[in-house]
C-alpha cells in the first residue's frame, strides 16, 4: 500500500490532470491533495491523519 496521495484530498478525483498540488498537512505533514477545482474554488480540505481543516 502506498503513502503517496493519488485523489484529491477535498472531491476524491484522481490527480491526473494538470494543475493539481501536493503538499505536507501544515499541522502534521502527512500529503494532502488538491485538484485544479479544488484549489481555484477555495474548497476546504480535512487531513485523515489529524483532521486539519484548510481552504
Amino acid at each position: 500500500m502506498s503513502n503517496k496521495v493519488e485523489h484529491c484530498t477535498s472531491c476524491g478525483v484522481h490527480l491526473v490532470e494538470k494543475g493539481y498540488v501536493k503538499f505536507p498537512c501544515p499541522n502534521c505533514g502527512k500529503e494532502i491533495g488538491r485538484c485544479k477545482s479544488c484549489r481555484h474554488q477555495g474548497n476546504v480540505y480535512t487531513c485523515a491523519a489529524c483532521g486539519f481543516q484548510g481552504p
